[in-house]
């Protein structure tokens, strides 16, 4: 065998003889959504913002730079491992094993910022870079579970279910946050230990339901899964040209997501500290937000079924673009609840209809390789969107940062405009890969 051929992606292994899709194992794998919500509903975006900030920052000026720094970085090192993942996932067939692992580390992370106190900085940014890191690893290898459980015709039906579930699992955990913090002064950081437990117990359907019906592929002798990566990112360059419409997708993503990762960091610090509302209330906000979110997931995703994903993302685009606009001008509590509203129908549907088309889009065989490009251009928004915002809140104001991001989703709709966003046609084998 050539050095160049030792190095190619492994080719895609032929198709199995499996059963249908059953419901419950459509339901095990939404209930992963369900399970990793409570992660970036109470640590990223309610509680743990606001407590980081308030409680072991101290209140500095600084606080929202770290936090925004810290979210950036994390999704820096996912970008880096993203098509390792991928590459992983293609070759054992064993997305499942990975996903738990990643559950694991995230809710243990999790629970441990109970531990941390005032003061301890440093200590609290390192646990939750490593919890978003396997976070965001889970939900890469999440995603790439869709093309094999559903169709072209289903796909924006069934990740809209997984949104939903998302939407669910977060309110649920928002409601159990609302409780404990009710209970007594000085038990917020009961709610990480709730969450960490949360998501262990509601990721379990997931570990029994979910079925791996991808078959592993032959991997060259000699041939380590970072060579493979590496020449699936040298393929990357190649591939990515001649699926134009994958490729442009994708630049308009992660511009749309950059204005998204921005707003699930920062919502709740811009609740507390410009609109003046209470914890108690910001729970309260998201509590309201999670149902919009729940409507909006299933609305875009059966949109997206009957008129197709172009106009269910466009359509989502402006809804957050009107979401900006407002808020940086709001200045009650009543207000804001009308943009919390705003905010989870344009965001379920935003995360819904985006994952549906990178499905139709993707080559058959090549799941856990093209969801971890999407995995890979999601965290690139990931690292843009938060480390902006955070810099402008601290140099200019929380105003001014909301009303700058609302031109990152003007600008991922511009990109999609002239996209026509249709099914991949059947895989052909893949050209070889130069040697590593």
């Amino acid at each position: 065998m050539s050095e160049a051929a030792a190095s190619s992606p492994a080719p895609a292994a032929p198709a199995g003889v499996f059963s249908p899709v059953r419901r419950r194992e459509i339901f095990g794998w939404c209930c992963f959504d369900f399970a990793n919500s409570a992660f970036t509903t109470i640590i990223i975006t309610v509680v743990y913002s606001v407590y980081f900030q308030s409680v072991v920052a101290g209140g500095d000026t600084r606080a929202e730079g770290w936090w925004g720094t810290t979210l950036g970085l994390s999704q820096l090192v996912v970008l880096v491992l993203s098509p390792l993942i991928g590459a992983i996932g293609d070759v054992t067939a064993r997305k499942k094993v990975h996903l738990m692992r990643t559950a694991g580390i995230c809710a243990l992370g999790t629970a441990a910022l109970f531990f941390v106190g005032p003061g301890e900085v440093w200590l609290a940014l390192a646990i939750v870079f490593i919890a978003n890191i396997a976070f965001s690893l889970g939900e890469n290898i999440c995603g790439a579970f869709l093309p094999e459980l559903s169709t072209p015709e289903t796909a924006g039906r069934i990740s809209g279910y997984g949104w939903s579930f998302g939407y669910i699992g977060g309110l649920l955990s928002l409601v159990l946050a609302l409780v404990i913090l009710r209970s007594g002064e000085g038990r917020a950081h009961w709610t990480f230990l709730m969450t960490g437990i949360f998501f262990v117990v509601a990721c379990l359907p997931t570990l029994f339901l979910l079925r791996e019906r991808a078959l592993p592929r032959p991997k060259p002798p000699g041939v380590t899964y970072t060579a493979l990566a590496l020449s699936q990112l040298a393929q990357l360059r190649r591939d990515l040209p001649q699926h134009r419409t994958l490729s442009r997708f994708f630049l308009a993503m992660t511009v749309y997501l950059s204005g998204l990762t921005a707003v699930v960091a920062f919502a709740a610090l811009y609740a507390v500290n410009v609109i003046g509302m209470t914890q108690e209330e910001v729970i309260a906000l998201f509590i309201v937000l999670q149902f919009a979110g729940v409507a909006g997931a299933f609305a875009f995703g059966f949109l997206q079924d009957q008129v197709g994903s172009k106009t269910a993302l466009l359509g989502s685009l402006w809804v957050w673009i009107a979401t900006c606009v407002w808020a940086s001008f709001a200045t009650t509590k009543l207000e804001f609840y009308g943009i919390g509203v705003l905010a989870g129908i344009g965001m379920g549907g935003l995360q819904s209809a985006g994952r549906a088309v990178v499905s139709t889009l993707t080559p058959d065989g090549r799941q856990g390789e093209f969801f971890g490009y999407w995995g890979l251009f999601s965290k690139v928004a990931a690292v843009i969107g938060p480390l902006v915002f955070g810099w402008i809140v601290t140099h200019s104001g929380y105003r001014p940062a909301i009303l700058a991001n609302t031109a990152f989703f003007a600008a991922g709709l511009a990109l999609l405009l002239p996209l026509a966003l249709k099914p991949a046609a059947p895989a052909s084998p893949s050209p070889p890969a130069p040697a590593v």
